[in-house]
This record gives C-alpha cells, structure tokens and sequence, in this order.
C-alpha cells in the first residue's frame, strides 16, 4: 500500500522556525511533524513525499528512516506550486502499481489519533466497483468556516456536499485532511496548480460517489503557532489517556508535561500544564513553563517565565526574563536577562536586548 504526503512549499505560516528546516521537520512533541503519521502499522510499503521546498533536506532526513521504519521513501518534485490535487497527477506514476489498490493522501501539518486502520475498512464497505470513494476524516468544530465542511449521511457516510470555507452555515463536519483513493480518481485530475477540496470532492460527491467518516478523538492543523500550540495540548491530552507513563510527574509538575531522558531541569522549577521540555534541554532553578514547547538545545536561565511561546533550536532565555503571548524564538536566538517578550516573533540568530512590548517580527 502506498501512501502520498503533501508537503508543501515554504511553511509561511510556521516562520520563523521554517527558516531554519522544512516545516514537515519541525519538531512537534519532540518528534518531527511527517514522523507521527504511524503508516508501517497499516500496511504502507511505500511513502511518496509532493514538495517544492528544500527537497534535498526532507530526503536526506528521512532516508536514515527508511531501514528503521521499513519503508521506502521517495519524492515528487513540484518545480511549481500545483495545489493540493496537482501534485497526485504529478506523482501519478509512482502511485499506481496495476494492483488497484486505494492509497492514502494526508497532509504533513496535520496531527491526530490517525484511524487509518479504520478508514482502510470502511473504505472496502463502501467501495461499488468502478466507483470513486474518496474516504475523508472529518471532525467536529466550532468554527467550521475556517475549514471546507463536509455535508453527509450520518448512517452510510455518503457525503452529499462538500464546501470549501464556507461563508453560510451548512454543518459542523470539516475535512480533516486525511484521504484514501482508489486510484481512478487520478484520471478526474489535471497536472496543473488544482485544489482538490474546491475542483475535485465537490464532483464526485454530486456524483454520490465521495464518502466520509467521523474522525475519534482530536485533530488539529498545526501549520501556524497558535494551533501548533493548541494541538500540543491536544496531543497531551490523548497522551495522557492512552500512555500516561510517558509524561512527566513529580512535585514541579503542573498537569500534562513531556520532558526528554536528557533534559535538565533545576531545582525549585514548576512545570505545566501542556509543555514539551526536550533533548539537550537545560531549565535553570525557579523557572515557570506553561503552554510551550522548547526546542532540542535551549538553555532558559534562573526564575525566567515563558508562557503560550515556542521557543526554538540553541535559544536562550535569559535569568529573570518573562516571554508570553505567543512569542516565537526562531533558531540560535538570545534572549538577554530581565528582557519582556509580548507576543514577538524573532527571526535566527538573533540577540534581544530590549523588552518587546506588543506583537511585533524582530528581523
């Protein structure tokens, strides 16, 4: 089985830790983004990666995966942006086999429970012949019109309608970003810059051929800070239901907390709720972390406070300094002592010595 990754271009959304490594690499719960999509468990032999960005780094990374994971990891080159159904017109080649089988299309920003064993058998349960069932997680949300929504039966999963960021309320059901194909549906897409959520499910659900099932659990697109950090919380949370022997506990520990072998944390520290601390990772005595993640080699300094913050690759905080409100440390950045951060978002190599006091992009 075959499975085709959207990887995008240059992970705007995500700057700027996307300066520094393809967005798909960027770390998310100490694990990079494209690696917590399990797809060995399911069957899949074969992954093709659609980029236009840094092609060579995304491959060099992940083919020291390949023997570990048992899988073969191969790319398709867009040398312009097609969209999200191009690229499968792209990749036609190395997608189809002759053996018919569906393959998977999921988006490499997207974190979830992943019901790919469960979409592989409702897929089979739906499937008539030579029609298309383009099988779609979905989830529940409260602001649907910031995703296409998904108007199905609630009993087969037929999917009567689907309508791409809708401006009048249709229902609460979005698209998920997470496809199983059979491989005709390549013949409805050109090679060309082409949306497969606005050209191409529209059609094959006026046809009664597209299909959809209800996601568990949580999903979050984590392609921009504010719902990178949303879904950490999400993820905990899952974490913690399924595997709670893998988050941190002790006195300094405030709810959920995911704290590398190698990190070092300080005496006197309170840790929580919904923070990753991970490898190579120093937190000095007395310091407060909440809603965060820190990145592999930081360093924050004595009784520093950093809230609803990602802070990025070789950072330091400095001793006494506060960093709050959705402020983004990109790689090798200084933060100096007693310094405010109110929502800055810095890009690499970068020293701050005076406080910021509204949002701003320190360049």
């Amino acid at each position: 089985m075959k499975a085709l990754i959207l990887v995008g271009g240059f992970g705007t959304r995500l700057r700027p830790l996307t300066l520094s490594i393809p967005k798909p690499l960027v770390e998310f719960a100490n694990k990079p983004m494209i690696l917590h999509q399990a797809l060995k468990a399911i069957g899949v032999t074969e992954v093709v990666l659609a980029i236009n960005y840094q092609p060579e780094v995304m491959l060099n990374f992940l083919k020291e995966f390949e023997a570990k994971l048992g899988i073969t990891i191969s790319c398709s080159q867009e040398t312009e942006p097609l969209g999200t159904a191009g690229p499968l017109a792209l990749a036609r080649d190395k997608l189809i086999d002759g053996s018919g089988e569906p393959f998977f299309v999921l988006n490499s920003d997207v974190i979830s429970e992943y019901p790919f064993k469960e979409m592989i058998e409702f897929h089979k349960s739906t499937w008539r012949g030579s029609f298309h069932c383009g099988n779609q997680g979905d989830n529940s949300v409260d602001e649907p019109s910031k995703y296409g929504v998904v108007v199905m039966e609630e009993t087969t999963g037929k999917v009567d309608k689907f309508v791409e960021k809708l401006k009048l309320f249709v229902g609460n059901k979005i698209n998920a970003g997470i496809y199983l194909l059979n491989p005709s549906v390549l013949d409805r897409i050109e090679l060309r810059s082409t949306s497969i959520e606005k050209e191409i499910f529209p059609k094959i659900a006026a046809e009664k051929k597209l299909y959809a099932i209800v996601l568990p659990g949580f999903w979050m697109d984590i392609g921009q800070p504010k719902d990178y950090i949303a879904g950490l919380r999400l993820y905990l949370d899952s974490l913690r239901k399924k595997s709670s022997t893998k988050l941190a506990t002790g006195h300094h520990i405030v709810g959920n907390v995911l704290v590398h072998e190698s990190a070092k944390i300080g005496e006197g520290c309170l840790i929580g709720p919904d923070v990753v601390v991970g490898p190579g990772r120093v937190v000095e005595a007395g310091v407060r972390l909440s809603c965060c993640t820190v990145m592999r080699g930081v360093r924050i300094k004595k009784h520093a406070c950093i809230s609803s913050s990602i802070i990025g690759w070789h950072s330091t905080v400095g001793q006494w300094a506060r960093v709050e409100n959705m402020t983004i440390l990109g790689e090798d950045v200084h933060v100096c002592d007693e310094i405010y951060s109110n929502g800055g978002v810095i890009l690499p190599h970068k020293e701050i010595k005076s406080s910021i006091l509204k949002p701003e992009i320190v360049m």
